[in-house]
């Protein structure tokens, strides 16, 4: 059973930063790719950033430029660095792990709230 745990969430006055941690259960070369999703209230989930088993990264439009993902020290974390934040960045940010097309792991999500 694959376990993915977030953490790193809260409230940042905007223009500020964040930085998301993603613990995998088990080491994360062993997944196509990671990524991380963000569900805003009353809207959708949108990838936000994702990065692939050979370490090539992309990002929607909305957040290039700002977001950064990478893996972390330890063998089984990745991690989104946040930077610039603006109030439209709030949402439940969702960390998940592929090992061929379907994104099918999922952590429970930390909250990120970017007010004044």
């Amino acid at each position: 059973q694959v376990q993915l745990v977030e953490s790193g969430g809260g409230l940042v006055h905007p223009g500020g930063s964040l930085r998301l941690s993603c613990t995998a259960s088990q080491s994360i070369s062993s997944f196509a790719a990671m990524g991380w999703y963000r569900q805003p209230p009353g809207k959708q989930r949108e990838l936000v950033a994702v990065i692939t088993s050979g370490g090539t990264t992309s990002y929607p439009d909305s957040v290039k430029g700002r977001f950064t993902i990478s893996r972390g020290n330890a063998r089984n974390t990745v991690l989104l660095q946040m930077d610039s934040l603006k109030p439209e960045d709030t949402a439940v940010y969702y960390c998940s792990a592929r090992r061929v097309t379907e994104w099918t792991y999922w952590g429970q999500g930390t909250q990120v709230t970017v007010s004044s």
